[in-house]
């Protein structure tokens, strides 16, 4: 210890008594190796005091008097005038005191280290967890009335779904061409605020009336149907709008099966203001040969000039034309007319 060999050679005299019962002699006292030796004037040892258990009766006071831990009726007392050997006991009680172990302390830090674990996994590890467990275990029904109670916040926005009857006959064939992997799916055209198509939970797509509208070819909206259709296979809508609202909107839906208005309203929003989560080429033409839907009319509805979708039309499973039609000429007409013209 660098403090002990500091004061090796220090020494101070004092008065020393072993018992209350004995009398106060006058004494040497000296630092040792890890003791304190006190010996008589004739330079003899009285006492060894292990550094370590030397224990100060009267902190802060004067004359100061130490004792050994456990035996106070051995004391010495040093006078005020001895200041530099009171100065290195306290020093080298200090030093010693901070090479102990610390039970108390120890035990809060591994209490504030439990709870910092608790706080990230709350943090980083729970809300995946609780989302991902959420999203497996919510039955097609629940999802489908997310989807609706979805629905009706944004045509809050939008208006409602245009509904000409002739078109809603033609888009319900559309949808039976174009099914959801669990079933035929809704599909619904709006009058505005979709940004070209979205998909809801519960296999429900929104379509702007552009597409149906603005296009010759059905396979224009085919396509978009298509791209929300991989869209909702590779980025789940329920997992989407469980993020958006966070841990607690997980947490809700295990537990009471619903979610909050707030949480809906806000998630309507993004869904109208938001991009669409990207997709790799592959991906698309997988999805255009399953559906068997040709995939050179989306690609130039996304860009006209073809640069930014070239792959989609080079490799288009269906260039020589789809085995069969997305719609007959006659649907076609039928839907481009759902919105009343």
């Amino acid at each position: 210890m660098t403090a002990l060999s500091e004061y090796h050679r220090l020494e101070a005299s004092g008065l020393w008594r072993a018992t209350p019962e004995d009398q106060r002699s006058e004494v040497i006292v000296s630092i040792g190796d890890a003791t304190l030796v006190i010996s008589d004037m004739q330079d003899r040892a009285l006492a060894h005091w292990s550094l370590a258990a030397v224990e100060r009766a009267n902190p802060g006071e004067t004359p100061a008097i130490y004792h050994p831990d456990g035996d106070p009726g051995e004391t010495l007392e040093l006078p005020v005038d001895e200041v530099q050997m009171v100065e290195a006991i306290e020093k080298l009680r200090t030093a010693i005191e901070r090479q102990r172990p610390h039970p108390g302390r120890l035990r809060l830090v591994m209490f504030l280290a439990s709870m910092a674990a608790v706080a990230g996994l709350a943090l980083f590890w729970l809300p995946d967890a609780a989302r991902t467990h959420a999203v497996s275990v919510v039955p097609d029904v629940k999802r489908h009335e997310i989807g609706e109670a979805l629905f009706k916040r944004i045509q809050n926005v939008t208006g409602p779904a245009c509904r000409e009857a002739g078109g809603r006959e033609a888009l319900t064939r559309l949808a039976r061409r174009l099914p959801a992997p669990s079933g035929a799916g809704r599909l619904a055209v709006m009058r505005g605020g979709v940004k070209d198509a979205v998909a809801l939970p519960g296999d429900t797509i929104l379509i702007n009336r552009s597409l149906v509208e603005d296009f010759e070819d059905p396979d224009v909206v085919a396509g978009y149907i298509v791209a929300e259709r991989l869209r909702a296979e590779v980025y789940d809508p329920l997992d989407s709008l469980l993020k958006h609202g966070g841990l607690w909107s997980s947490i809700r839906l295990l537990t009471t099966g619903e979610l909050d208005d707030e949480t809906l309203t806000a998630y309507a929003k993004q869904l109208l203001t938001g991009e669409r989560p990207a997709l790799e080429d592959t991906v698309f033409l997988k999805g255009f040969e399953t559906w068997r839907v040709r995939s050179t009319p989306y690609a130039y509805a996304r860009d006209i000039s073809g640069e930014t979708t070239l792959a989609l039309i080079e490799a288009d499973p269906y260039a020589g034309g789809a085995p069969e039609p997305v719609l007959s000429d006659a649907n076609w007409l039928r839907l481009q007319g759902i919105c009343g013209g």
